[in-house]
């Protein structure tokens, strides 16, 4: 809204200009996104503390966990906050991607949040029923794919990684394909935030790489020069996912271990949702299987546990998610959450390679 204001006030002083780059309101969207989480995280952990907002620890779960019970949690309003509050100051909210970006990452974190009350007030780890939360899921992101197709803002079309002439034109079968990336990634994130500072690094990592996906999918020369779908309007999300990269940095810095506050489900979720729906807004829905590969490998886990469990009796992990499975076999949980942090900047790299392997 500011952003507005400021843009109209640079027809009459040229000094405002500045404020009409979306690399300058990437930078102060950035820094006003980590000062926000920095200097309300103390405040914010103290608040949880005061009200027993704590989390509760699974008894079935790895046994040098039990020491965290009772560690503020519901932190992912912390990162929401420094996502929303630079959104109204330095994004143009009445773009139409911005407003699905914002509304599937404002509805997934208020999913996450129920989840997360019911925890807190019954003490227990049950929450909300998957099928609900799954439901409620579905039908925020197949609304929102659904009207920006409609509007015409959203192509249809499925572009494959690493090859530059092949491209799948889905319809309006697109719309659930869309939904199931995006509600796919929420719960793939919420899988892997089992340990401390594990699930936000490869958050991090994956919404700067789609800040700079976003920026060069917007410019149109960029674009054509790397042979990649030219997105009219897509510029604009750049400061979003750079919002997303600072204000996971000002969680981190209260959430490295030991943590002093975990993200919740309203975290894990929103930000989920929100690599979900850049991976389809950018058009790298495809890419996001490698981009995201950690998340991807969280969620393979609990699939071949749960399936190898009901068809055979027995388990091929010692425990899922996979994060735990290490942790059973010994290796320290800094040493699990570091390693997992280097593949995350590795698949990274080799997502951004794609650019120019078409």
């Amino acid at each position: 809204m500011l952003y507005t204001l400021l843009v109209d006030l640079a027809d009459n002083v040229s000094a405002f200009n500045v404020f009409r780059y979306i690399t300058f309101r990437t930078f102060i969207t950035f820094f006003t996104s980590f000062v926000v989480c920095l200097a309300w995280g103390p405040f914010f952990i103290q608040r949880m503390v005061r009200k027993q907002v704590k989390q509760s620890i699974r008894d079935d779960g790895p046994q040098s966990h039990l020491k965290k019970q009772g560690t503020p949690t519901m932190g992912g309003t912390l990162i929401l906050a420094g996502f929303f509050v630079p959104l109204l100051l330095w994004v143009d909210v009445f773009a139409p991607m911005v407003w699905g970006v914002s509304i599937v990452t404002l509805a997934f974190g208020a999913i996450g949040y129920w989840d997360d009350y019911l925890k807190v007030s019954k003490k227990n780890t049950k929450g909300l029923s998957g099928k609900l939360r799954l439901t409620l899921e579905f039908a925020v992101s197949g609304a929102v794919v659904a009207f920006l197709v409609y509007l015409g803002e959203l192509s249809t079309s499925l572009y494959v990684p690493f090859l530059k002439d092949v491209v799948f034109e889905l319809g309006w079968f697109y719309v659930p394909f869309a939904s199931l990336v995006i509600v796919g990634c929420a719960n793939a994130v919420n899988l892997t935030d089992g340990l401390d500072g594990l699930a936000i690094v490869p958050v991090i990592v994956c919404a700067g790489t789609f800040m700079i996906f976003a920026y060069i999918a917007g410019h149109f020369q960029i674009a054509q020069y790397l042979a990649i779908p030219y997105i009219s309007g897509a510029g604009e999300l750049t400061p979003l996912a750079a919002a997303i990269v600072a204000s996971g940095l000002g969680f981190l810095w209260f959430n490295s271990y030991p943590a002093q506050v975990f993200m919740g489900d309203v975290g894990s979720l929103s930000l989920g949702g929100f690599i979900g729906v850049m991976s389809v807004l950018t058009k790298n829905e495809l890419l996001l299987v490698l981009l995201g590969g950690i998340f991807v490998v969280e969620a393979l886990s609990v699939i071949a546990q749960v399936l190898s469990f009901k068809l055979t009796g027995k388990r091929v992990l010692r425990m899922a998610p996979i994060h735990h499975h290490f942790e059973l076999k010994g290796l320290s949980e800094t040493k699990i959450i570091v390693r997992f942090w280097i593949i995350a900047i590795l698949l990274a790299v080799l997502s951004l390679a794609t650019l120019k392997l078409r």
